[in-house]
């Protein structure tokens, strides 16, 4: 059998940035799962308080230079990496001055969340996957983490799914209590249907509340995971009565659970396949 390919999605990855919790998931299991053979990729977004010349982060040409259309605007993607040598892992990072280069991250100096974090978060999620494109690699699951991420499920599942690279991809996402969000606002599923998807099938997003936009990416989730105890029970409802599975790990570190989830996607090996 061939390595499962595991791409991670997240908006915080400990050390680059430490918000919540996930910092610290997003950073000891892919190496948990590289450890045990999987192939991994970790995406997340160059915010501005990221410090470049700490993380030795430094710009991928030939990833670079690509537009990102969002709310019918060109926005450019600069695409950067840092590599973890304890770990042998490279983290990529989304780049774009206006989206990203503030000093806070998801609220301003009053504390009131940004009126374009839907914007942000629809170019953070389009952007990773034509990002991975172009890194010419195809993974067998995409595991997102946080809301930020919200839109990958369904673009990978509408707009991306005759694309080579995604055709086959599973989705994971991990559901978190107490996120830092207010809401995306209605908005969110207009937009990201303009050019990428049909308005039915952004409908799910609905008001773009914190339960609304779960419920969007739930959608077109294949495995949801309850990574904590006090998950929204409105979520919960929603994943039993759309009949999507679900994945409860004993404790953050449940890598062998994690492991035996990722090895159901192991891509079969193509000379075994052919004889």
């Amino acid at each position: 059998m061939a390595k499962t390919k595991i791409l991670f999605v997240t908006h915080e990855m400990s050390p680059f940035l430490e918000i919540s919790k996930i910092s610290e998931i997003t950073r000891q299991l892919p190496q948990a799962m590289q450890e045990k053979g999987f192939e991994i990729r970790i995406l997340m977004p160059r915010f501005g308080n990221i410090n470049e010349r700490r993380n030795r982060l430094h710009e991928v040409i030939r990833l670079s230079g690509m537009n990102i259309v969002v709310d019918n605007n060109d926005n450019p993607l600069i695409i950067k990496v840092a590599s973890l040598p304890a770990a042998r892992m490279q983290v990529y990072f989304l780049d774009n001055e206006e989206y990203f280069q503030r000093k806070k991250i998801f609220r301003d100096e009053k504390g009131e969340f940004f009126a374009d974090n839907n914007e942000r978060s629809l170019f953070f999620c389009k952007g990773a996957l034509e990002t991975v494109k172009k890194l010419g690699w195809s993974p067998d699951v995409v595991h997102c983490h946080g809301w930020f991420a919200a839109m990958v499920p369904a673009y990978l599942k509408t707009a991306y799914k005759d694309d080579p690279a995604f055709k086959d991809a599973k989705v994971m996402y991990s559901l978190y209590a107490n996120e830092d969000f207010d809401s995306l606002g209605a908005k969110y599923g207009e937009m990201a249907s303009q050019d990428d998807m049909s308005a039915e099938e952004a409908a799910p997003y609905g008001t773009g509340s914190y339960v609304d936009t779960y419920k969007g990416a739930l959608s077109f989730t294949d495995i949801a995971v309850f990574a904590d105890e006090d998950i929204h029970p409105e979520l919960k409802a929603y994943v039993e009565e759309k009949g999507i599975r679900s994945f409860s790990p004993n404790g953050y570190d449940d890598y062998e659970g994690f492991s035996e989830v990722f090895d159901e996607f192991s891509t079969v090996d193509v000379e075994a396949e052919s004889a």
